[in-house]
C-alpha cells in the first residue's frame, strides 16, 4: 500500500485533479479523482495494456473496421439510477432523456469497439465492453418514447397518439371558428393582435380593454400594461372544456408511459449502471491520453525486482505539466529551492539502479535538484501503480512496489508537539515492519534535524538495515559520512547533482558513482549573504580541516565534461541514425520506382508480343537488355568489393557483374576477350571485363529438370526446383516464366518440394510481384499437394 501521507507529500492529488480536468463528464471527473494505486502487479499491467489499446483504438482511421466514435460530454445519470432503486421514485421525461443520451452513447461505443479485428488489436478493451451488457429493451423504449427535445413522443402508445391527434384537430377547428366568427361579426378592430393564444390552458382572444363589454365571455387575465385582456368568448367555452378533458387524458397517458419506462429501468438497472460505468472508464482513458500528450508520456512496464530501477529521461510530472501550459512553476507547489522550478526548462534525469543495487545516495549542492529527483521517482511510481502515463523515455521500467514511504519536507507539528526529526522517526517506526524487497523508501535529508554526527550515524544504520531487507531506497543527503558510505557499501550506489564549473549554477543532471560538494557557501554568496560572513565561514572551514571542496569540485568538473561529451555523442549518434534512416527511405523509394518501371516495361513487352508487334526472339532479347540496363548501378559496389580475376581457365567459378549471377567457365576466347559461362544450365558468352572473382565455392551447374507437355485444351510446363538455393531457384523461375509466356502457355507447374517451406514462400513471394501471373495455388494432393504450385497467366 501507499499511505495517504506519502501521496500527499508527493502531491499525487494534483495529478488526479489535472486528470479530472481533462475529462468531459461529471461521472468521468469523479472516477479520475478516485484514481489510486492498484492492489497488485497484474492490475497495473492490465491498466497499462488497456491504456495502450484505447490509444490504438482512438487513433485508428474512421471507417477502418467499424464506425467512428468520439466521446463527448454526456449527462451524469447516477442520481437517476440511485433514485430508481427506491420504489417511490417518479422520474420525469427530462431524466429519461438524459438516460437516453447515455445509453445511445454507450451503444455507439459498443459498436465502435466490437469490430471484427478487435480481438487482435484491443482484446482487453473489447472485454471491458462485453462485461457491460447493454439494456436492450430499455434503450429501444427510450428511443421510441423520448424525443430529441426531451418530450414524450406521440408514438409512445396508441392512446397517446390518438389523444394528441384529436388535440391537433381541436386546435385547427378552434382556429377556424375564431376566424369565421371574427369575420362574421367584424371583430378585427376589437382585437389587439390577429392571433389566438392560451391562458390558464384555455384558448382566448387578446381583446382591447375598451371593447371588453362588446361581447359575452370570460376574462381570464390582463396584460402588464392593462391595455389587453385575454377574453374567452362563449362560443369557445365548449371547445375549451373539451380541451381540458383531452389534456387531462393526455397527462394520464404520459404518466402511464413514464411508469412503463420506470418499470423497464428497474428491470434492467444493472445494465444501465454498466453503460454509465463504461462511459466513465472511456472518459478516464481519454483523459489519460490527453495527459500523456501534454508531457509526451507513456505507461511504463513492470519488471522483476532483480532488474532494478530504470527511469530514462524522466521529468517531474507536475513541472512537465506546468511547462506544457506555459505556466509558472510556483503554481505546481514544487519545492522553490530548486531554481529549475523558477522558470528554467525541465531537464530530464536518468534514475538508475542496476541489478543487485538497492540504494541510491544523491549528493550535491543546495538547490541542485536532489529533492526534485526524489519526488520525480516517487510520483512516477505512484502514477505507474495507478495505471497512469508518466513523462519518461522508451525502455523505462520499474519493479512492483507493494509499499512506498516518503520522508520529504518539514513534518513538524506544533499541535502534536513533535519536531521534524521526531515526526520522521515516528513515521519510519510505524512503517518498518511492513518493509521488504517490494518496498521503496525516499529519504530527504534524513537525520538532519539533530546532532550531525548522531544523525549521520543513524542514517547509515537505517540504510544498512534497509539493504539487509532488500528494500529499495533513494536518499538525498549532505552528510560527508553518507557520501563515503555510498561509495563503499555493497548494494549502494552514489550519484551527484552536477553544477557548471564556470558559473557554479546547477545543471540538474545526475552523475553516477561519484559524490558532490554541498556548495553551501556559493549558494549563500549567490543569494546575497554579506561577503564578510561568507569569508569568515571559509576561514572556519579551513581551520577545521574539513574542506574537501577542491577535490569534489575537480570530480564535478570531470563529470560535467563527461556529460557534455556524452550529450554531444548522443546528438551525433541521433544525427547519424536519422541520416541512415533517410538514406534507407530514399533507397526504398528508388527500388519501388525501378520495380514499377520494370513491371510497366515488361507488361508493355508482353502486349507487344501478344499483339504480334514483336517476335519471341525479339521479346527475349529485349527482356535481357532490360535486366542488363539495371545492373550497372550495382557494378561500382561489386567492383569495390570483388576484384577481377588475373586469368581465366575452364572450370573457374566467377561472378557475372552485369547479371549478378555466379557461373562456371567452360571455354575461353582470349582473342576476343570473352569466355563461355555455364550459369545454372544457361550457356552464354560473356565479356571478361564483366567478370569478378566469385568470393565463394565454385557454383555447380544445376540445370532445371523440365518437362513440356501439351494436352487437348491447355498446355502445361513443369519446373523442378528441388535441391536449389533460393537465389538460384528464383533466377530459374524468372527465366522459366518468360519462356512459358512467349511459348503461349496458360498454366505451368513449379515443383519446390515440401521441406521446411522456405523455398515455397520465396517462390510465392516472387510470383506475387510478377506482372503476368493472374493467380497461383498449391496443387491437389494427387498432383503433389503443397510440394507443387500451379501458376495461371493473365
Amino acid at each position: 500500500m501507499i499511505h495517504n501521507r506519502t501521496l500527499h507529500a508527493l502531491e499525487f492529488g494534483k495529478i488526479t485533479e489535472h486528470l479530472a480536468g481533462l475529462c468531459c463528464s461529471g461521472v468521468g471527473r469523479e472516477a479520475a479523482l478516485a484514481v489510486a494505486p492498484l492492489p497488485d502487479g497484474e492490475a497495473v499491467t492490465l491498466a497499462a495494456r488497456l491504456y495502450e489499446e484505447a490509444a490504438a483504438w482512438a487513433a485508428r482511421p474512421v471507417g477502418d473496421g467499424g464506425k467512428g466514435f468520439s466521446l463527448a460530454a454526456f449527462p451524469d445519470v447516477g442520481g437517476l439510477l440511485r433514485a430508481a432503486e427506491r420504489p417511490q421514485s417518479r422520474p420525469d421525461a427530462d431524466a429519461f432523456w438524459a438516460l437516453r443520451e447515455v445509453l445511445r452513447l454507450a451503444q455507439s461505443a459498443h459498436t465502435a469497439i466490437d469490430t471484427p479485428d478487435a480481438p487482435r488489436h484491443w482484446p482487453h478493451l473489447l472485454e471491458l465492453t462485453q462485461a457491460a451488457p447493454m439494456p436492450v429493451q430499455l434503450t429501444a423504449a427510450l428511443n421510441r418514447c423520448i424525443s430529441d427535445d426531451g418530450l414524450i413522443r406521440d408514438e409512445s402508445s396508441p392512446e397517446l397518439y390518438r389523444l394528441r391527434g384529436e388535440l391537433r384537430r381541436l386546435h385547427q377547428s378552434c382556429m377556424r371558428k375564431v376566424k369565421d366568427f371574427a369575420l362574421q361579426y367584424n371583430m378585427l378592430p376589437y382585437l389587439q393582435d390577429e392571433f389566438m393564444t392560451l391562458s390558464s390552458d384555455r384558448y382566448v382572444l387578446p381583446l382591447k380593454a375598451n371593447f371588453k363589454g362588446r361581447m359575452q365571455g370570460i376574462i381570464h387575465d390582463w396584460s402588464q400594461t392593462g391595455e389587453t385582456c385575454y377574453f374567452e368568448p362563449m362560443f369557445l367555452v365548449e371547445i375549451n372544456n373539451r380541451l381540458q378533458e383531452l389534456k387531462h387524458e393526455e397527462r394520464e397517458e404520459e404518466q402511464k408511459v413514464l411508469a412503463y419506462l420506470r418499470d423497464l429501468l428497474n428491470a434492467e438497472l444493472p445494465g444501465a449502471w454498466a453503460a454509465l460505468d463504461l462511459l466513465a472508464q472511456l472518459d478516464v482513458l481519454q483523459a489519460k491520453r490527453r495527459l500523456a500528450d501534454l508531457f509526451d508520456g507513456r505507461c511504463i512496464s513492470l519488471s522483476p525486482v532483480e532488474e532494478g530501477i530504470s527511469l530514462l529521461e524522466a521529468r517531474h510530472p507536475l513541472l512537465a505539466l506546468a511547462r506544457s501550459k506555459n505556466a509558472g512553476a510556483d503554481k505546481t507547489g514544487i519545492d522553490r529551492r530548486s531554481s529549475e522550478a523558477a522558470g528554467a526548462p525541465v531537464r530530464p534525469l536518468d534514475i538508475l539502479l542496476r541489478p543487485g543495487e538497492r540504494a541510491l545516495v544523491i549528493t550535491g549542492g543546495n538547490a541542485g535538484g536532489k529533492t526534485v529527483c526524489l519526488k520525480t521517482l516517487g510520483l512516477m511510481v505512484a502514477m505507474t501503480l495507478s495505471g497512469l502515463p508518466v513523462p519518461a523515455g522508451k525502455g523505462s521500467h520499474l519493479p512492483w512496489f507493494s509499499r512506498m514511504d516518503a520522508f520529504i519536507g518539514d513534518e513538524q507539528s506544533l499541535d502534536d508537539n513533535v519536531s521534524t526529526f521526531t515526526a520522521q522517526i515516528d513515521h519510519l517506526a510505524k512503517a518498518w515492519k511492513h518493509l521488504d524487497q517490494h518496498g521503496l523508501v525516499l529519504l530527504d535529508e534524513f537525520g538532519a534535524g539533530t546532532d550531525p554526527a548522531q544523525g549521520a550515524a543513524l542514517a547509515q544504520a537505517v540504510l544498512d538495515e534497509l539493504l539487509d531487507k532488500h528494500t529499495f531506497v533513494l536518499a538525498a543527503t549532505h552528510f560527508p559520512a553518507l557520501k563515503s558510505y555510498a561509495l563503499t557499501r555493497e548494494g549502494a550506489r552514489a550519484a551527484s547533482m552536477l553544477f557548471d564549473p564556470a558559473t557554479k549554477k546547477p545543471l540538474f543532471k545526475l552523475a553516477y558513482d561519484q559524490v558532490g560538494a554541498s556548495q553551501a557557501l556559493d549558494v549563500a554568496r549567490e543569494h546575497g549573504l554579506p561577503e564578510a560572513i561568507v569569508r569568515r565561514a571559509e576561514h572556519y572551514l579551513l581551520q577545521d580541516g574539513q574542506d574537501a571542496t577542491a577535490l569534489l569540485g575537480r570530480l564535478n568538473d570531470l563529470a560535467a565534461k563527461r556529460e557534455e561529451e556524452l550529450t554531444t555523442l548522443r546528438a551525433e549518434q541521433e544525427k547519424a541514425r536519422h541520416a541512415a534512416q533517410q538514406s534507407r527511405e530514399r533507397l526504398e523509394k528508388e527500388r519501388l520506382r525501378l520495380h514499377e518501371e520494370v513491371r510497366g516495361k515488361a507488361a508493355e513487352l508482353m502486349r507487344a508480343w501478344k499483339e504480334g508487334r514483336a517476335t519471341s526472339k525479339q521479346a527475349l532479347k529485349e527482356m535481357s537488355r532490360l535486366r542488363a540496363s539495371l545492373a550497372p548501378a550495382a557494378e561500382p559496389e561489386e567492383q569495390s568489393v570483388l576484384p577481377r580475376p588475373q586469368q581465366f581457365a575452364p572450370g573457374q567459378s566467377v561472378l557475372h557483374s552485369v547479371f549478378n549471377k555466379r557461373g562456371v567457365i567452360t571455354d575461353v576466347d582470349e582473342r576476343r576477350g570473352r569466355v563461355r559461362l555455364d550459369m545454372n544450365g544457361v550457356n552464354l558468352w560473356a565479356e571478361m571485363k564483366d567478370l569478378r572473382e566469385s568470393g565463394g565455392k565454385p557454383a555447380q551447374p544445376a540445370a532445371p529438370r523440365a518437362a513440356v507437355k501439351r494436352g487437348d485444351d491447355i498446355a502445361s510446363l513443369r519446373l523442378d526446383l528441388r535441391g536449389m538455393r533460393a537465389d538460384q531457384a528464383l533466377a530459374e523461375v524468372e527465366r522459366f516464366l518468360d519462356k512459358a509466356l512467349l511459348a503461349g502457355f496458360s498454366e505451368v507447374e513449379i515443383v519446390h518440394g515440401r521441406g521446411t517451406g522456405a523455398l515455397r514462400r520465396e517462390v510465392h513471394e516472387f510470383l506475387r510481384g510478377f506482372p503476368a501471373v493472374d493467380q497461383f495455388t498449391l496443387a491437389p494432393e494427387d498432383r503433389g499437394g503443397d510440394g507443387m504450385t500451379i501458376v495461371t497467366f493473365r
